[in-house]
Protein backbone atom coordinates (compact mmCIF):
# COMPACT_ATOMS: atom_id res chain seq x y z
CA UNK A 1 0.00 0.00 0.00
CA UNK A 2 1.47 3.39 -1.36
CA UNK A 3 2.11 6.14 1.46
CA UNK A 4 -1.13 8.16 1.72
CA UNK A 5 -1.09 12.19 0.73
CA UNK A 6 -2.59 13.89 3.36
CA UNK A 7 -3.08 17.48 4.44
CA UNK A 8 -3.37 18.08 8.82
CA UNK A 9 -4.30 21.57 10.40
CA UNK A 10 -2.67 19.97 13.27
CA UNK A 11 -5.07 21.75 16.10
CA UNK A 12 -4.94 20.61 19.30
CA UNK A 13 -8.68 18.56 19.12
CA UNK A 14 -9.70 15.70 18.14
CA UNK A 15 -8.92 14.97 14.45
CA UNK A 16 -11.93 14.55 11.73
CA UNK A 17 -10.03 12.74 8.49
CA UNK A 18 -12.09 13.64 5.32
CA UNK A 19 -12.25 10.78 2.54
CA UNK A 20 -12.82 11.97 -0.87
CA UNK A 21 -15.22 10.50 -3.53
CA UNK A 22 -15.00 8.51 -7.05
CA UNK A 23 -11.86 10.03 -8.73
CA UNK A 24 -11.39 12.76 -6.22
CA UNK A 25 -8.51 14.08 -4.47
CA UNK A 26 -8.86 16.05 -0.86
CA UNK A 27 -9.42 18.54 -2.84
CA UNK A 28 -12.78 17.93 -2.74
CA UNK A 29 -13.14 19.26 0.35
CA UNK A 30 -14.16 22.74 0.86
CA UNK A 31 -10.48 24.72 1.85
CA UNK A 32 -12.09 26.10 5.12
CA UNK A 33 -12.52 23.22 6.55
CA UNK A 34 -9.11 21.55 5.49
CA UNK A 35 -7.20 25.21 6.70
CA UNK A 36 -9.32 24.97 10.16
CA UNK A 37 -7.34 26.87 13.05
CA UNK A 38 -9.36 25.78 15.61
CA UNK A 39 -10.40 21.51 14.59
CA UNK A 40 -7.84 19.01 13.34
CA UNK A 41 -8.95 18.24 9.95
CA UNK A 42 -6.96 15.45 7.95
CA UNK A 43 -7.55 15.16 4.13
CA UNK A 44 -6.62 12.87 2.26
CA UNK A 45 -5.45 11.37 -1.24
CA UNK A 46 -6.77 7.70 -1.53
CA UNK A 47 -4.45 5.34 -3.10
CA UNK A 48 -4.42 5.87 -6.82
CA UNK A 49 -5.87 9.50 -6.48
CA UNK A 50 -4.35 12.91 -6.43
CA UNK A 51 -0.57 13.39 -4.78
CA UNK A 52 -0.81 9.69 -3.82
CA UNK A 53 -0.48 8.03 -6.87
CA UNK A 54 -0.10 4.47 -7.58
CA UNK A 55 -2.60 1.82 -8.11
CA UNK A 56 -6.16 2.16 -6.59
CA UNK A 57 -7.91 -0.11 -4.49
CA UNK A 58 -10.59 -2.49 -6.17
CA UNK A 59 -13.16 -2.82 -2.78
CA UNK A 60 -14.21 -0.19 -0.20
CA UNK A 61 -13.14 -2.36 2.19
CA UNK A 62 -9.67 -2.08 0.98
CA UNK A 63 -9.43 1.53 0.86
CA UNK A 64 -10.94 1.41 4.65
CA UNK A 65 -7.77 -0.74 5.79
CA UNK A 66 -5.78 2.19 3.90
CA UNK A 67 -7.29 4.73 6.79
CA UNK A 68 -7.05 2.27 9.59
CA UNK A 69 -3.47 2.21 8.52
CA UNK A 70 -2.48 6.13 8.38
CA UNK A 71 -4.86 6.38 11.26
CA UNK A 72 -1.88 3.98 12.52
CA UNK A 73 0.95 5.39 11.12
CA UNK A 74 -0.16 8.72 13.40
CA UNK A 75 -0.70 6.98 16.17
CA UNK A 76 -4.26 8.11 15.84
CA UNK A 77 -7.01 6.04 18.20
CA UNK A 78 -9.97 7.56 17.89
CA UNK A 79 -11.32 10.12 14.81
CA UNK A 80 -14.04 11.30 13.33
CA UNK A 81 -14.84 10.07 9.58
CA UNK A 82 -15.98 12.75 6.77
CA UNK A 83 -16.91 11.10 3.48
CA UNK A 84 -18.15 12.24 0.54
CA UNK A 85 -20.13 9.73 -1.84
CA UNK A 86 -17.65 6.57 -2.02
CA UNK A 87 -16.26 8.13 0.71
CA UNK A 88 -19.34 8.14 2.62
CA UNK A 89 -19.32 4.08 1.92
CA UNK A 90 -15.65 4.00 3.30
CA UNK A 91 -16.78 6.15 6.19
CA UNK A 92 -19.64 3.72 6.80
CA UNK A 93 -17.59 0.54 6.44
CA UNK A 94 -14.55 2.06 9.15
CA UNK A 95 -18.10 2.66 11.97
CA UNK A 96 -19.07 -1.03 11.38
CA UNK A 97 -15.74 -3.13 10.76
CA UNK A 98 -13.30 -0.89 13.02
CA UNK A 99 -15.95 0.56 15.50
CA UNK A 100 -13.68 1.60 18.60
CA UNK A 101 -11.82 3.63 16.30
CA UNK A 102 -14.63 5.65 14.83
CA UNK A 103 -15.60 8.55 17.10
CA UNK A 104 -18.01 10.15 15.05
CA UNK A 105 -19.49 10.14 10.96
CA UNK A 106 -20.02 12.44 8.57
CA UNK A 107 -21.70 11.79 5.50
CA UNK A 108 -22.06 13.47 2.40
CA UNK A 109 -23.90 12.86 -0.53
CA UNK A 110 -24.04 8.81 -0.19
CA UNK A 111 -25.48 6.00 0.48
CA UNK A 112 -25.54 2.48 2.41
CA UNK A 113 -25.94 0.93 -1.43
CA UNK A 114 -24.29 2.79 -4.31
CA UNK A 115 -25.23 1.09 -7.63
CA UNK A 116 -23.87 3.07 -10.95
CA UNK A 117 -25.35 3.06 -13.56
CA UNK A 118 -23.50 0.91 -16.41
CA UNK A 119 -23.39 4.05 -18.96
CA UNK A 120 -20.88 5.27 -16.72
CA UNK A 121 -19.02 1.55 -16.09
CA UNK A 122 -18.86 1.10 -19.29
CA UNK A 123 -18.18 4.96 -20.71
CA UNK A 124 -15.06 5.13 -18.46
CA UNK A 125 -13.96 2.04 -20.46
CA UNK A 126 -15.07 3.21 -23.52
CA UNK A 127 -14.87 6.68 -24.35
CA UNK A 128 -13.39 8.56 -21.35
CA UNK A 129 -13.72 12.14 -22.27
CA UNK A 130 -17.53 12.13 -22.82
CA UNK A 131 -18.25 10.12 -19.75
CA UNK A 132 -16.67 12.75 -17.62
CA UNK A 133 -18.29 15.21 -19.40
CA UNK A 134 -21.47 13.43 -18.46
CA UNK A 135 -20.50 12.94 -14.67
CA UNK A 136 -19.86 16.31 -14.09
CA UNK A 137 -23.11 17.21 -15.56
CA UNK A 138 -25.04 14.89 -13.41
CA UNK A 139 -22.81 15.61 -10.59
CA UNK A 140 -23.74 19.72 -10.01
CA UNK A 141 -26.67 21.44 -9.72
CA UNK A 142 -27.66 23.66 -12.81
CA UNK A 143 -27.03 26.84 -11.00
CA UNK A 144 -23.31 26.04 -10.27
CA UNK A 145 -21.05 28.42 -12.04
CA UNK A 146 -19.09 27.16 -15.40
CA UNK A 147 -15.78 27.75 -14.00
CA UNK A 148 -16.69 25.30 -10.75
CA UNK A 149 -17.85 22.80 -13.05
CA UNK A 150 -14.52 23.34 -15.58
CA UNK A 151 -12.35 23.06 -12.60
CA UNK A 152 -14.12 19.48 -11.69
CA UNK A 153 -13.90 18.19 -15.16
CA UNK A 154 -9.89 19.33 -15.39
CA UNK A 155 -8.92 16.77 -12.25
CA UNK A 156 -11.19 14.00 -13.02
CA UNK A 157 -9.96 13.95 -16.72
CA UNK A 158 -6.17 13.92 -14.89
CA UNK A 159 -7.64 10.65 -13.27
CA UNK A 160 -6.49 7.22 -14.56
CA UNK A 161 -9.06 5.59 -16.20
CA UNK A 162 -8.53 2.41 -14.55
CA UNK A 163 -8.65 4.07 -11.29
CA UNK A 164 -11.76 5.70 -11.91
CA UNK A 165 -13.70 2.30 -13.02
CA UNK A 166 -12.23 0.72 -9.90
CA UNK A 167 -13.57 3.20 -7.88
CA UNK A 168 -17.28 2.74 -9.95
CA UNK A 169 -16.99 -0.95 -10.27
CA UNK A 170 -16.18 -0.92 -5.99
CA UNK A 171 -18.79 1.21 -5.43
CA UNK A 172 -21.45 -0.74 -6.85
CA UNK A 173 -20.04 -3.78 -5.41
CA UNK A 174 -20.93 -2.33 -1.90
CA UNK A 175 -24.12 -2.84 0.34
CA UNK A 176 -24.48 -2.40 3.72
CA UNK A 177 -28.29 -1.71 3.90
CA UNK A 178 -28.87 -4.86 6.61
CA UNK A 179 -26.23 -3.58 8.52
CA UNK A 180 -26.23 0.69 8.76
CA UNK A 181 -28.81 -0.09 11.66
CA UNK A 182 -25.72 -0.80 13.80
CA UNK A 183 -23.99 2.18 13.53
CA UNK A 184 -24.35 3.74 16.85
CA UNK A 185 -21.76 6.96 16.80
CA UNK A 186 -23.16 10.16 16.32
CA UNK A 187 -23.78 10.98 12.76
CA UNK A 188 -23.79 13.92 11.01
CA UNK A 189 -25.48 13.50 7.36
CA UNK A 190 -25.31 16.21 4.23
CA UNK A 191 -27.20 16.05 1.09
CA UNK A 192 -28.23 18.60 -2.18
CA UNK A 193 -31.53 18.27 -2.78
CA UNK A 194 -30.53 18.36 -6.45
CA UNK A 195 -28.44 15.17 -6.06
CA UNK A 196 -28.91 13.17 -9.47
CA UNK A 197 -26.09 10.97 -8.31
CA UNK A 198 -26.95 10.21 -4.59
CA UNK A 199 -30.66 11.42 -4.90
CA UNK A 200 -32.30 12.61 -1.44
CA UNK A 201 -34.06 10.03 -0.76
CA UNK A 202 -31.19 7.53 0.07
CA UNK A 203 -29.56 9.89 2.89
CA UNK A 204 -33.07 10.18 4.49
CA UNK A 205 -33.00 6.64 4.82
CA UNK A 206 -29.92 7.00 6.49
CA UNK A 207 -31.13 9.29 8.81
CA UNK A 208 -34.01 6.80 9.64
CA UNK A 209 -31.55 3.82 10.33
CA UNK A 210 -28.65 5.45 12.05
CA UNK A 211 -29.97 6.09 15.61
CA UNK A 212 -29.86 9.84 16.30
CA UNK A 213 -28.27 11.16 13.42
CA UNK A 214 -28.87 14.62 12.28
CA UNK A 215 -29.96 15.13 8.77
CA UNK A 216 -29.27 18.50 7.05
CA UNK A 217 -30.78 19.35 3.30
CA UNK A 218 -28.83 21.92 1.15
CA UNK A 219 -31.83 23.09 -1.50
CA UNK A 220 -30.74 23.44 -5.07
CA UNK A 221 -27.67 21.86 -4.06
CA UNK A 222 -26.02 18.83 -6.57
CA UNK A 223 -23.84 15.80 -5.91
CA UNK A 224 -20.95 17.41 -5.51
CA UNK A 225 -22.24 19.95 -2.61
CA UNK A 226 -18.62 20.47 -1.00
CA UNK A 227 -17.39 22.18 -3.46
CA UNK A 228 -21.32 24.07 -4.29
CA UNK A 229 -21.61 24.76 -0.56
CA UNK A 230 -18.56 25.56 0.96
CA UNK A 231 -18.80 27.81 3.42
CA UNK A 232 -22.36 26.21 4.60
CA UNK A 233 -21.06 22.89 4.34
CA UNK A 234 -18.04 23.79 6.72
CA UNK A 235 -20.35 25.68 9.38
CA UNK A 236 -22.37 22.68 9.50
CA UNK A 237 -19.44 20.11 10.27
CA UNK A 238 -18.15 22.91 12.48
CA UNK A 239 -21.51 23.68 14.18
CA UNK A 240 -22.17 20.09 14.82
CA UNK A 241 -18.13 18.99 16.08
CA UNK A 242 -18.54 22.17 18.64
CA UNK A 243 -22.35 21.51 19.36
CA UNK A 244 -21.04 18.81 21.86
CA UNK A 245 -21.43 15.59 19.68
CA UNK A 246 -17.83 15.25 19.03
CA UNK A 247 -15.60 17.52 20.58
CA UNK A 248 -16.55 18.80 24.16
Amino acid sequence: MPNIFFTDSKANTIPIILIHGAGGSHLHWPPQLRHAKDLRVIAVDLPGHGKTGGAGCESLEEYAKAIIELMNELKIEKAIIGGHSMGGGIAQLLALDYAERVAGLVLVGTSAKLRVAQQILDGVKNNFAATVEMIVEWSFASSTPPQVKQLARQRMTETDPDVLWNDFNACNNFDVVARVNQIKTPTLIMVGSADKMTPEKFSRSLAEQIAGSQLKVFPDAGHMLTLERMEEVTGEIRSWMMGGWVVG
